[in-house]
């Protein structure tokens, strides 16, 4: 088993590498990839250094599968030069979602519709990854038919750019290199990625589109407002979520608490209720302050945690890569 990782250097590949050694994935041979300017630089795993290789290299050495987190340029560029060659492309950026010829997937969700035939696999975007895998057993009890989502995502979502602002400004200092429009330490910005026309960003719709994917159901009503806090690490979402069908609370905690991936952290008499900071390092998806929405019926309230660069990014391509090599380990609850 011969896998590359492209974008190897970066905050999601160093956290690819991470889990990659910790779920132990059979692979013999790895091959990092990051920009020209890397090249021959050193990548520890499993403590051994692998030198980075160009991404000619790396093509010309057809591996099995190739990991992408190195933004969407690059994945459709290159991809489809992958999978010339026979690779199978794991792709975390945005550029090949929506494509109806690609899959979206999370593995506990529709990993099973993959084939052989599909050479380039879309990651989701990390806030609908936690967002289907808290909705969907739910989904096949109630019939899911509107989410409202606010979410509230760490500046790692963004890259170290960010991370180096955050971190400048909480020291006092004004930032050399800032990766959003206004200061984040203290402050909040409800704005992701770019404005459309009709004033939702991309990352809103990406919740909206990607969700109806990975569901298989365009019925569902989805509408989102994303917000950037000064988190380093872990996205959190408030999710109102209506029903088709009358729910029981009880019933709700008792299927959450067997959905695959999911963990229930909700006992506010003792103050436990997910956080950024617990999700550091977890592959589950923590869900809590499970409530009904009293002002209408068959809604409820949820909060929802995970950690964007594990679930929301890493973890969910290593589990891709389980799949394809029949060695899917499920994330424990």
């Amino acid at each position: 088993m011969k896998l590359a990782i492209v974008g190897a250097t970066g905050l999601v590949g160093t956290e690819l590498l991470k889990v990659l050694a910790e779920r132990q994935f059979p692979l013999t041979e790895l091959l990092p990839v990051a920009s020209a300017k890397s090249v021959g630089q050193l990548v520890e795993f499993l403590g051994e250094r692998y030198p980075v290789v160009s991404m000619d290299d790396a093509i010309a050495a057809r591996p099995d599968i190739a990991i992408f987190s190195a933004g969407g340029s690059v994945s459709k560029e290159h991809a489809p030069r992958f999978a010339a060659v026979g690779t199978t492309v794991i792709d975390n950026s945005s550029a090949w979602r929506m494509d109806p010829t690609k899959k979206l997937v999370v593995p506990e969700l529709n990993a099973d519709t993959l084939t052989a035939d599909d050479k380039i696999i879309a990651n989701p975007n990390c806030s609908t990854i936690q967002l289907v895998v808290a909705i969907n057993e739910l989904h096949k009890a109630y019939q899911v038919q509107r989410i409202v989502v606010s979410t509230y995502q760490s500046v790692t979502g963004t890259g170290k750019k960010a991370v180096d602002q955050l971190l400048e400004e909480r020291a006092g200092q004004a930032a050399s290199n800032p990766a959003y429009p206004h200061p984040i330490d203290l402050n909040v910005l409800p704005h992701i990625d770019v404005f459309e026309a009709n004033g939702y960003t991309k990352e809103e719709l990406k919740m909206v589109n990607e969700t109806k994917k990975i569901m298989g159901d365009d019925s569902i009503r989805v509408t989102a407002t994303c917000v950037r806090i000064p988190v380093m690490g872990g996205h959190s979402e408030a999710v109102n979520v209506e029903f088709a069908h009358e729910f029981d609370l009880a019933d709700v905690r008792a299927i959450l608490a067997r959905t695959p991936g999911v963990e229930v952290v909700d006992d506010p008499t003792q103050n436990q209720y997910p956080m950024p900071k617990d999700s550091h390092g977890k592959d589950a998806v923590l869900v809590g302050r499970l409530r009904r929405d009293e002002t209408q019926p068959r809604t409820l309230n949820m909060w929802v945690v995970a950690d964007n660069l594990r679930k929301g990014a890493a973890t969910n391509a290593v589990q891709i890569a389980e799949y394809l090599v029949g060695k899917l380990v499920p994330v424990a609850n």
